[in-house]
């Protein structure tokens, strides 16, 4: 690991430390680092955290999954016909442009407060953002090339398969990046507030409730490290598949 990669970590430990021990803020609202990192070894080491970490984990790629499913062909066709993008473009960003967390009630009536409400916010959100992302791909790839394969006599499938479709992709797993960080958000945020028995959003709320603040921030940092983790991974597979973006 770059040593620049802990620098940041260490100095936001060292501010924190020194709000908790000079009492800058309560100490009762804030603990030391060193209890919320005891908590959070033992959260683990006692497996209290893990029946809640795949709940959320499950609804969260199951989701994103889904989103996949449904936004990629979706953008794909929207963005290979400007007449289809054009009707469909009000739509969109009229979607887009909804609070999903305005939508929990219309998602309660709809799925109950179960699972798949809380999978459906997911979907609605990141397939709409997949779409976007996909349909811009779609839309800028290069002409020239598209009139060199015209000219060696390729047919619209051979075009689109080998020329589109490859060039959209780098724009597609841009989209897909972003939305796997919105649906842990989502996911986090229908556990606290639709409710259910595992989750980090649900361990996170109760814990307020019940004043068992190390408990909430070490399940805060869980959640924290788990998205970014999940980011780095993206990251690593887009730079080593789509090696050929902005080259």
């Amino acid at each position: 690991m770059r040593k620049e990669l802990i620098v940041g970590p260490i100095v936001f430990l060292l501010i924190w430390a020194l709000f908790s021990y000079l009492k800058i803020v309560n100490p009762v609202l804030i603990p030391t680092p060193w209890a919320v990192i005891v908590r959070f070894t033992e959260l683990f080491y006692r497996g209290e955290i893990w029946a809640d970490l795949l709940a959320t984990l499950y609804r969260l790629l199951f989701g994103f999954a889904l989103s996949i499913v449904v936004g990629i062909p979706l953008g794909l066709i929207l963005g290979s016909s400007k007449r289809l993008s054009d009707s469909f473009e009000f739509l969109i960003d009229f979607f887009r442009s909804i609070p999903a967390s305005a939508l929990f009630p219309m998602f309660l009536l709809f799925f109950g407060i179960g699972d798949k409400a809380k999978v459906s916010v997911v979907v609605f959100s990141c397939s709409l953002i997949i779409i976007i992302y996909t349909m811009y791909g779609v839309r800028n790839c290069k002409e020239s090339r598209i009139r060199v394969a015209k000219v060696m006599k390729a047919n619209k499938f051979s075009i689109f398969t080998k020329v589109i479709f490859p060039e959209s992709l780098p724009h597609i797993f841009a989209g897909v990046r972003i939305s796997i960080s919105i649906a842990l958000i989502l996911v986090v945020v229908t556990e606290m507030f639709i409710g259910t028995k595992y989750g980090l959003g649900r361990l996170i709320y109760d814990s307020h409730l019940m004043f068992r603040l190390s408990t909430m921030y070490a399940a805060i940092l869980i959640a924290g490290i788990l998205g970014y983790m999940l980011n780095k991974i993206f990251m690593v597979v887009e730079s080593k598949v789509f090696h050929w973006a902005g080259k």
